[in-house]
């Protein structure tokens, strides 16, 4: 007599992508990565053209995880209480009352993030790293949990503000979206013909903290820490790595916030995929993203058309990984 094993549950958030896939065509890497910062408390910069679902992306994934949702348009006339609120006077009572802005949501869009000045640019980074905002005297915590997705147009530059390179380091992942493919783009066209079913929520925001608890324990292997580290380290030196050639091309590598980004969310995706453990491919499937916009540039690099994406591939293909061995438990 046989007994059949019966499979085991599919991950929580698989069940959430799985439910944005039915609004969202295509966008994979996209949708992974948004589950990845969610786990990892972290924040996404999106960088494509108009018109590829970003928006969309993010409005399935709020309601998906029962979360609240807000889009800011980024422009030249936003001030930063426009972003995250201000104390207004109320006549009738004679006081001061306090107006909470859009950033007090669980993900908050910031739609094209470098059309607006310095000043609001700054006041929604502080909210991202510090997950409060004081108004007046008082402070007021932002709802957990808190996903910022910057979005910015790499097709225009008239009237933009470009993000410093210290405070687009405070973003943990870059995330490049391209065209879909034609399959992908008739299946969109299919659906925009008919009528949308809305999401469903499939977990709570309480459950999603309760992950991110549950993610912190999934094992880190000190040799897997070695492994980020040398990573960033070879973009400041290439030469350390055999990559001399490349120096002229790197004016500063990536900072120790990427050497962080890359445990911290190799470790979300390895819970994501139901791995209690981190291997080095989860680093490495993660490399480009966490490092490509905190890499500066020279003027040698643009001149030869050399971008940050080849350098780190090439980073990756010098620095070797660890050698993993999986023992049965």
């Amino acid at each position: 007599m046989t007994s059949t094993k019966s499979p085991e549950p599919a991950h929580p958030l698989e069940h959430v992508l799985f439910e944005v896939k039915r609004t969202i065509v295509g966008q994979d890497v996209l949708l992974e990565r948004m589950a990845v910062a969610l786990i990892a408390d972290g924040h996404l910069l999106v960088e494509g053209v108009p018109g590829l679902a970003k928006t969309l992306a993010v409005r399935s994934l709020a309601a998906a995880i029962a979360g609240s949702f807000q889009r800011v348009q980024f422009t030249p006339d936003l001030v930063p209480a426009d972003l995250v609120g201000t104390r207004v006077y109320h006549q009738h009572s004679g006081e001061f009352k306090t107006e909470l802005g859009p950033v007090f949501a669980n993900l908050l869009l910031a739609d094209e993030i470098n059309r607006a000045p310095a000043k609001v640019q700054s006041a929604l980074l502080e909210v991202m790293q510090e997950h409060q905002v004081t108004i007046g005297r008082e402070t007021f915590q932002v709802p957990e949990p808190f996903l910022v997705m910057a979005t910015e147009n790499p097709i225009e530059s008239e009237g933009t503000y470009p993000l410093p390179e210290a405070q687009v380091d405070r973003f943990m992942m870059k995330v490049v979206v391209d065209y879909p493919t034609q399959a992908e783009e008739q299946a969109i066209v299919d659906r925009a013909l008919r009528p949308p079913e809305p999401p469903q929520a499939m977990v709570t925001a309480d459950d999603l903290v309760a992950m991110r608890v549950r993610a912190q324990e999934v094992y880190v292997d000190p040799s897997i820490v070695d492994y980020a580290v040398r990573l960033v380290s070879v973009t400041r030196s290439p030469a350390t790595a055999g990559l001399g050639e490349l120096e002229r091309y790197v004016t500063y590598g990536a900072s120790p916030r990427a050497s962080i980004a890359l445990v911290t969310g190799a470790r979300a995706l390895a819970f994501l995929r139901g791995r209690d453990y981190v291997l080095p491919h989860d680093l490495a499937e993660l490399a480009l993203d966490v490092l490509r916009h905190r890499l500066v540039l020279s003027y040698e690099a643009l001149a030869d058309d050399v971008d940050a994406d080849t350098i780190i591939t090439r980073v990756l293909g010098a620095v070797r990984a660890p050698d993993v061995v999986l023992q049965n438990r």
